[in-house]
């Protein structure tokens, strides 16, 4: 069992920039792949970024040009920096967390932005 703590949320203009950051401990196996999903209101969960251990990545078509994730694997910490953020990323962040076939979220982070 594992456990993902994220941090970083907040309220931010459009146009500007929030940092995530979460943070996996317990029961990790080493060939993991990590990311972000986010859930905006009234709308079901959706995939926003995965990167695997050796830092292959792929995104969500709405974040792409904008969204970059990256880990660090000794810190066992995923993050994702969010640049030229528009109203529509509004949502609850979820840190993600996938190994040995069986997946794993954080409680969330929330993102507001305002126009």
């Amino acid at each position: 069992q594992v456990q993902l703590v994220e941090s970083g949320g907040g309220l931010v203009q459009a146009g500007g920039s929030l940092r995530l950051s979460c943070v996996v401990s317990g029961d990790i196996f080493s060939y993991n792949t990590m990311g972000w999903d986010r859930q905006a209101p009234g709308s079901q969960r959706e995939l926003v970024a995965r990167i695997t251990r050796g830092g292959g990545t792929n995104y969500a078509d709405s974040v792409k040009g904008r969204f970059t994730v990256s880990r660090d694997n000794a810190k066992n910490t995923v993050y994702l920096q969010m640049n030229s953020l528009k109203p529509e990323d509004t949502g609850v962040y979820y840190c993600y967390y996938f190994a040995r076939g069986f997946s794993s979220w954080g409680q969330g982070t929330r993102v507001t932005v305002s126009s």
